[in-house]
């Protein structure tokens, strides 16, 4: 398939393209994309686990300290909720991935050099944005919960898998939990498919980054939706069982997902020159713990 291309005009702004060219592509670059996602993490499973394993536990731990009670009604949000703030979580993924491609080294240490990406202000600032989305989704679907069954918790899981799956009220609280959530993942989906990997990559804005997710989406409706589908399944079976599976699906997806951007935006045509970097020498333990920053020596 003859790959599309869709250029806007370039806007300069102090120097930094405010647009960027996007690529049409097709469902079999989806396959790919996963494909590739699937080679980083076998190539660097530990680094991507560690990375990203703690995203679940410490989700339930914040929630069940900040609630107060019993997080069991919102398991299934948590796990949705992933969606929103995958794409900013997995910005260490996205550097291994990046690095890997460049023939570099991808070692764990080396995640943190997201923390020089040419845009790291901006992506602060659309990572808090979605953040906020985040806890947005969560209170709703606790409001949608209190709202269908009262403030009284669950007993126990049992108790609580018949109230949802065998009454009325239960098929209510999936029906609207379910389409509420669905428009937040499609709000998040919509500005942040590739607006991450652009930032860490390019120089551009959160706003540029933004409009450049949105044209992705807009011009791969079908490519976007079926993908939005496949990270849909794909959590829902690593949420199988508590959560385990999410160590390995996070960090694919997140791979994944660096490529995806790769297909969907036309790289810098002038790249600009990165200064040599100085060869790595031997480490002694008297370096430690220094040595975990390595970044830091860089003068």
């Amino acid at each position: 398939m003859a790959t599309q291309y869709f250029a806007r005009p370039k806007l300069q702004l102090f120097g930094v393209s405010t647009s960027f060219v996007v690529r049409k592509i097709g469902l079999s670059d989806l396959g790919d994309a996963l494909r590739l996602g699937w080679e980083d993490f076998k190539a660097i499973p530990t680094h991507a686990v560690v990375l990203c394993v703690i995203y679940p536990v410490l989700g339930l731990v914040l929630f069940r300290l900040v609630l107060g009670y019993s997080v069991l009604p919102l398991l299934f949000p948590l796990a949705a909720g992933f969606t929103l703030i995958g794409p900013f979580a997995a910005l260490g993924l996205y550097e291994l991935s990046r690095r890997r491609e460049r023939g570099e080294e991808a070692a764990a240490w080396n995640a943190v050099q997201v923390l020089r990406a040419p845009s790291f202000g901006a992506i602060l600032e659309l990572g808090v944005l979605l953040l906020v989305l985040f806890g947005v989704w969560i209170a709703t679907a606790d409001a949608i919960y209190v709202a269908t069954f009262g403030h009284a918790p669950a007993a126990s899981i049992p108790d609580f898998a018949r109230r949802v799956l065998t009454t009325p009220a239960g098929w209510s609280l999936i029906i609207i939990g379910c389409g509420v959530g669905f428009l937040f993942a499609v709000m998040s989906l919509c500005v942040s498919v590739v607006s991450f990997p652009l930032m860490l990559d390019r120089r551009a804005s959160a706003i540029d980054a933004i409009r450049t997710s949105l044209r992705a989406v807009t011009e791969n409706p079908i490519p976007m939706a079926a993908w939005g589908l496949v990270v849909a399944v794909l959590l829902v079976i690593g949420s199988l069982p508590f959560f385990v599976g999410l160590a390995v699906v996070l960090p694919v997806l997140g791979h994944a997902t660096w490529h995806l951007y790769r297909k969907l935006v036309e790289p810098d045509p002038n790249p600009p020159e990165e200064e040599p970097r100085p060869p790595i020498g031997h480490r002694y333990a008297a370096d430690f713990p220094a040595s975990l920053f390595p970044w830091s020596h860089e003068r």
